[in-house]
């Protein structure tokens, strides 16, 4: 890398899952949004055609109107080549296939247990988790061996596990979760703040105090400007609890099955006094199969929907359109900032400028309430060449559901780095959503890693 008077050139990211065609597309259109950096983004994924399709892409995009600078795009034939140099690693993968996916969300409705998202948590995020925390081992001695002083931002579910695996393989490493939950969450309070006063605030405009562990994390302080949005929050809650809160929302909303009326934060808020800070999706996952979730019904009653898996497979189709039409030249690429802030986080770490925002990290205390080691949520402030993570506590309200899921989370990691079926088990049983009786918590979790048993080959089966 080298400083200039203008930023920071030659900086290097190796983007492992580089052949995604959502995340992989955003921050090519934020590198180009940046004017002060610029260098090589090499990629590495599975699917090699992907990779190669996305290179033209990205290298596409640094004639697209408005690009403040210039990114090189290459594809590695190895992992080891993709890191070897890397100043950042992004990683995003999928791990394995829709058809894996599909017994994650559906399988377990068989016996009644019902998931909005199926990533993160309850059947289908255990799983998942299996499956993917081995790959995660595997590129995480990469970096180790190829780049060790390299910053690792990690986009894939589900994140808690993955970031905790990572410091179990490299304690050293310098890695953290990145989550845009929580913004969508500030966007929320900088609507209620709109209705309220008037104004067209964002949600950068709300100071907020962030703690939890990733999409089932809590806002414990927010405020815009000198008004404390806790009371003003309180009185939608309670005036939204049976509705929910679409003001401005498109009249069709519940035809995407990612959106929501926010009664689950609100519920959750009525139950707890504290202020949930994921989408309802997310949330309902972490609680008793039977309050948010149970049916399908229900989840509509509450003011969200289920997400098929049939739907995120409609939506890569479109997408691997997409892509052909922009490999062709046929679509013309648009310079559009994602609102994430991977980017921008790049900026800070070099010291470009300085940020404050939420990050899932392992435990140094920033959390005092839960174990220590344990990977969390929270605010951390970003400056030359270190992140810091700010102190947030946990309120007594929550401890008990947040320090249970914890509890989850560690065992699963134990079971993935020991290739251990029957501890996952274990894990796995005591899931929220796994109501069931012992004998078919067994019968399902059967099923589901055959389903999945050749992404399964190192445990003992």
């Amino acid at each position: 890398m080298k400083y200039t008077e203008n930023g920071v050139s030659g900086i290097r990211i190796a983007y492992i899952g580089g052949g995604s065609r959502g995340w992989a597309w955003g921050l090519m259109s934020d590198l180009v949004s940046a004017s002060d950096i610029s260098g090589e983004v090499c990629l590495y994924d599975i699917d090699r055609p992907a990779a190669e399709a996305n290179k033209i892409i990205g290298n596409g995009y640094n004639s697209a109107d408005g690009a403040k600078s210039h990114w090189d795009y290459s594809v590695s034939d190895t992992l080891g080549g993709a890191l070897d140099g890397a100043d950042f690693v992004v990683i995003s993968i999928l791990p394995a296939t829709f058809t894996e996916m599909q017994s994650d969300v559906h399988a377990p409705e068989k016996f009644g247990i019902y998931q909005s998202v199926g990533d993160t948590t309850g059947p289908g995020g255990i799983i998942r988790a299996l499956r993917e925390l081995p790959m995660i081992c595997e590129i995480t001695q990469a970096i180790k061996q190829h780049c060790p002083d390299a910053w690792v931002i990690n986009y894939t579910n589900p994140m808690t596990v993955t970031v905790a695996m990572m410091y179990r393989v490299f304690p050293q490493i310098h890695a953290y979760g990145c989550c845009h939950e929580v913004a969508g969450t500030a966007r929320l309070l900088a609507e209620i703040v709109a209705d309220k006063f008037g104004g067209d605030p964002s949600r950068h405009d709300i100071m907020i105090s962030v703690t939890g562990i990733n999409h089932f994390t809590w806002i414990t302080r927010a405020r815009y400007h000198d008004i404390d949005l806790y009371p003003i929050y309180r009185e939608y809650a309670e005036k939204y609890a049976e509705t929910g809160y679409t003001k401005g929302k498109d009249p069709n909303w519940r035809q995407n099955p990612f959106d929501f009326a926010h009664r689950v934060k609100f519920d959750l808020f009525n139950k707890y006094g504290c202020i949930a800070a994921a989408g309802d999706r997310h949330l309902a996952e972490f609680c008793d199969g039977d309050i948010y979730l149970g049916s399908r019904e229900n989840a509509q009653s509450w003011g969200f929907d289920l997400t098929p898996v049939s739907y995120r497979i409609d939506q890569l189709n479109e997408r691997l359109e997409h892509s052909r039409l922009r490999v062709s030249g046929e679509e013309k690429l648009v310079i559009r900032k994602t609102g994430e802030e991977g980017v921008d986080q790049m900026r800070a770490i070099l010291g470009l400028h300085t940020l404050v925002t939420n990050v899932n990290m392992p435990n140094i205390g920033q959390v005092p309430e839960l174990p220590i080691g344990a990977v969390v949520e929270t605010n951390a402030a970003f400056t030359a060449g270190d992140v810091s993570p700010v102190v947030s506590h946990l309120p007594d309200s929550i401890f008990q559901p947040v320090n249970r899921i914890v509890g989850i989370q560690q065992m699963i990691v134990d079971a993935a780095y020991d290739r251990d079926l029957d501890a996952a088990f274990e894990a796995f049983c005591l899931d929220p959503l796994v109501r069931i009786d012992r004998a078919d918590a067994r019968k399902l979790f059967d099923e589901m890693v055959y389903n999945t048993r050749e992404y399964l080959k190192d445990y003992e089966m």
